[in-house]
């Protein structure tokens, strides 16, 4: 099982104690604008329990949760004007994929062609 560390930014901010800029709200999921936007569109869409990526979610969240985080990307989607001609999403996992914090968080990127996925080398 992977630690959980309450005081990572995400926390802090489901907790009230850093402000972000909203666009989404549930029971279960918030949705907010990144601070470093890598796309005209870039929110980031995450769990308000205490899970630390996509393997530690699907294995400890509820039916509930899991239904929640993804339909408030299709809704946040459709709000933003990019779920027509297209969006990308982006969760990364562990230490080699670039995670950052520690707190699962599904990047929401469009508003342009985005290119591919992974440059190749």
């Amino acid at each position: 099982m992977k630690t959980y560390d309450p005081n990572n930014v995400f926390a802090r901010i489901l907790r009230g104690e850093i402000p972000c800029r909203k666009v989404y709200e549930d029971e279960h999921t918030l949705a907010f604008h990144d601070i470093n936007p890598q796309a005209p569109v870039h929110v980031l869409v995450i769990p308000k329990g205490a899970y630390v990526d996509v393997d530690d979610f699907s294995a400890r969240a509820s039916d509930g949760e899991i239904a929640a985080l993804w339909r408030a990307v299709t809704a946040i989607a459709h709000d933003l004007g990019v779920a027509v001609p297209g969006y990308r999403l982006l969760a990364n996992t562990g230490p080699e994929s670039g995670q950052e914090v520690p707190h699962l968080h599904l990047h929401l990127f469009g508003g342009r062609p985005l290119g591919r996925m992974i440059a190749k080398e």
